[in-house]
């Protein structure tokens, strides 16, 4: 038998195996989990001037599996009514233990500049409530993950946030 010959039988007995074990491997990574319940809990200001405003929303992500979590990142928009103020993508990545919650924050930063008449009309009508949303996808599992949507919405009263 040449050496060519065994290579290729070598190769593809390998290749053989590696596929085998690779669609077992692909039932224990994409083993069936419950989706995590993510929660924005707070915002906070960090700056606000004429040209682009920074924030700090606070998370938290609760892991109702018997298992660790892996998050691997979040994609986000931030709409106020329907002025689209920021969106983004984080890779930030961290684990959530099995049974367990962590919170986490994400930096955003918006440039309302655009839609200053717009936010400026809200803001005058300041005992009026103006809505908001986050929507948004987080990256679950490992190789074989699967995104988690979140859509959460409220309202600000502005009279609450403006200097006196």
């Amino acid at each position: 038998m040449s050496f060519r010959a065994f290579n290729s039988k070598a190769l593809s007995l390998s290749l053989g195996f590696l596929i085998l074990f690779g669609i077992n491997g692909c039932t224990w990574f994409a083993r069936d989990y419950e989706d995590p319940e993510i929660q924005l809990t707070q915002v906070d200001l960090l700056k606000a001037k004429l040209w682009g405003q920074e924030f700090l929303l606070h998370f938290k992500v609760d892991n109702p599996n018997d298992i660790d979590l892996p998050i691997r990142g979040m994609t986000y928009a931030i709409y106020l009514e329907d002025i689209p103020l920021a969106e983004g993508e984080t890779g930030r990545n961290f684990t959530i233990p099995a049974y367990g919650s962590t919170d986490f924050t994400l930096p955003v930063q918006t440039n309302m500049w655009r839609y200053v008449k717009d936010i400026v009309k809200l803001i005058k009508r300041t005992d009026k409530p103006i809505h908001y949303r986050l929507v948004g996808e987080v990256k679950t599992g490992l190789m074989f993950g699967r995104s988690v949507y979140i859509s959460r919405s409220g309202e600000v009263v502005p009279k609450n946030f403006l200097p006196e």
